[in-house]
């Protein structure tokens, strides 16, 4: 697998984010390593919070929510999904699967760096790898936070808006990362915050990974991860594991799994389910803080 590697002068000056990158290596499944970032705040021995960002986004997009998370007496653990951030980038579309997706992050969080009683939160992406996670290894979560995502099997159409976003992916000849990410935000990002989320992609070489991941949603019964994710939903509606619905006013791409996931999760049931007003599909960047701290309080039982 040719991979590329975002030199570190990329990220120089990232504006309030001040966490040091740590790297592990994880198998690439084709015999090979590939390096995966991630970012730590807090105590080294306290409970591990597991952040996992989605399309086209990379750590810095936890900045705030970290904060907040070791504020409370949490470890906050922000992951590079591989292709993205300062992790490796493999080079072409096709290294891309979810499946891999899966098994490259279950590696970090697992072999790398041993994580147990984990508090997973995914957003967009996030959540299609971190809910097959706690559906395929329960025994290592203990509480799963669902934030502007879901699990798609193809069975149900998705929303218009998402289709409209992957044919713009698919027939745009150069990704303008910033962009789609202020398209995803109510707030609008200062320059150096959206500097910040185009460092990792130098070239359009580097951005295979934004490229594959909307063409990797299951959108048909017959994708080839709609049978994982299917297995997964029949876990997780019956796992006995705290779970927080922790969506935004305004995203018009997963805003209707709010209600299926308050309905069908078993952990779900019988908890207040913030709704977070003002915010976009990148909750995370309009109201960082707010998130943190409904994470915070969910994960210390309050």
């Amino acid at each position: 697998m040719r991979t590329l590697r975002t030199p570190e002068e990329r990220f120089a000056d990232l504006p309030d984010f001040p966490y040091q990158p740590r790297y592990a290596d994880v198998p690439d499944g084709e015999g090979g390593t590939l390096r995966m970032a991630y970012v730590e705040a807090g105590h080294p021995a306290a409970e591990p919070v597991l952040l996992l960002h989605g399309e086209p986004t990379w750590s810095f997009l936890y900045r705030h929510v970290m904060r907040e998370l070791a504020a409370a007496g949490l470890r906050a653990i922000a992951v590079d999904l591989v292709g993205f951030g300062r992790s490796d980038k493999p080079e072409l579309v096709a290294d891309h699967t979810y499946a891999r997706h899966v098994e490259w992050t279950r590696a970090l969080a697992f072999d790398a760096l041993g994580l147990d009683r984990i508090t997973v939160v995914g957003q967009d992406w996030g959540g299609l790898i971190g809910l097959r996670l706690a559906a395929e290894h329960p025994e290592r979560f203990a509480r799963i936070v669902a934030a502007n995502t879901g699990l798609p099997t193809g069975d149900i159409p998705l929303p218009e808006p998402w289709h409209r976003f992957r044919e713009s992916v698919e027939k745009a000849p150069e990704l303008d990362i910033a962009r789609f990410v202020q398209a995803g935000c109510r707030t609008t990002l200062p320059e150096p915050v959206r500097a910040a989320y185009d460092a990792p992609f130098p070239g359009e070489n580097h951005k295979a990974g934004p490229r594959a991941l909307p063409g990797l949603v299951p959108t048909t019964p017959e994708d080839p991860a709609a049978p994982a994710n299917r297995m997964a939903w029949q876990v997780l509606t019956t796992l006995d594991r705290p779970f927080l619905v922790a969506f935004s006013d305004g995203d018009p791409i997963t805003g209707g799994m709010a209600p299926v996931l308050m309905k069908v999760m078993k952990g779900a049931a019988g908890r207040a389910h913030p709704v977070i007003g003002g915010a976009g599909h990148f909750l995370q960047e309009d109201a960082g803080h707010e998130l943190g701290r409904h994470i915070a309080a969910f994960t210390r039982g309050r």
